[in-house]
């Protein structure tokens, strides 16, 4: 029997993925107009980013322990094996509410094959991850080969990420009233990144023609073997500038295999419309990790 991976919809990933590698996914919940809607199921994400534009202000909202109770009983009655990917636990309660749920089940399923890893990685940083770990799962890999590689691609995944307006992030409490409306005079992009699941600003560039020059210095600054790696670009509804920046990898480092989707819905109501992210691993090879 096959190990079925769960995701969540924060690791914007298409239906097409989800089909293809047979991919459950469990949607985070997105509030606009006063309506709730499943993100990725009940709302599009454009839907959202022209919300925004209209000056509105989307909310968000984890996935319920419930949902989780009742997936993880479903699997465990059924001795089904499941690993969850989960989103970020610094930026979501998603994780801890699955923990707390993994272990209610176990209560009563002492056996049941369930297992809830924290990625603490986001969007399609995530979601390359998710995708890697559902290949070797119908592939046939073992539950220790699963577990043993989700959490090395997870440490090992790097986000670099920009936005367009600093006032969403002030929205969502990231930078200050006066950092933001400083920057939007100055027309400054910060540049941020993910550690350990948080997410950090890592620096400013002033003008946006010297932003994807720097975005792909810090890639080979920090990265390794792109050809031989499937690298990650998603975007807030801002696609001829996500396939601007592939076309400049793709020249410099010589890549071959790029994904590119739109940031979804949840993520994108804190990021805001034009946000561009990529996504790369630092060590793609175990070969080159130290023992």
């Amino acid at each position: 029997m096959n190990i079925k991976i769960l995701a969540d919809s924060a690791s914007d990933l298409s239906k097409n993925h989800y089909n293809e590698f047979d991919i459950e996914m469990v949607p985070l919940t997105v509030h606009l107009d006063e309506k709730e809607f499943e993100d990725g199921v009940e709302i599009d994400p454009k839907t959202v980013y022209d919300a925004m534009r209209e000056g509105k202000v989307p909310k968000t909202s984890q996935v319920s322990a419930q949902t989780f109770q009742t997936i993880f009983t479903s699997y465990a009655e059924a001795n089904q094996p499941l690993v969850y990917l989960a989103f970020s636990s610094e930026l979501s309660g998603t994780y801890q509410a699955a923990k707390m749920m993994e272990q209610q089940v176990k209560d009563e399923y002492p056996d049941a094959p369930i297992h809830v890893i924290d990625t603490k990685c986001a969007s399609l940083g995530y979601g390359l991850i998710v995708l890697h770990i559902a290949k070797l799962a119908k592939a046939g890999a073992s539950i220790e080969e699963i577990l043993k590689e989700a959490t090395y691609r997870a440490k090992h995944m790097e986000h670099i990420f920009t936005v367009d307006d600093l006032e969403y992030l002030y929205r969502g409490g990231r930078v200050s009233k006066t950092a933001a409306f400083v920057g939007s005079l100055l027309k400054i992009k910060p540049i941020l990144h993910v550690d350990d699941g948080k997410l950090i600003p890592l620096e400013k560039i002033r003008g946006s023609k010297k932003l994807f020059n720097r975005m792909l210095q810090i890639m080979e600054e920090r990265g390794t073997d792109f050809k031989n790696q499937t690298i990650g670009i998603s975007h807030c509804d801002d696609i001829e500038r996500a396939e601007q920046l592939a076309g400049m990898i793709k020249e410099k480092f010589g890549v071959q295999d790029i994904i590119i989707e739109m940031v979804g819905s949840v993520i994108g109501a804190h990021a805001g419309p034009g946000t561009i992210a990529l996504f790369f691993s630092n060590k793609p090879n175990k070969s080159s990790e130290k023992a």
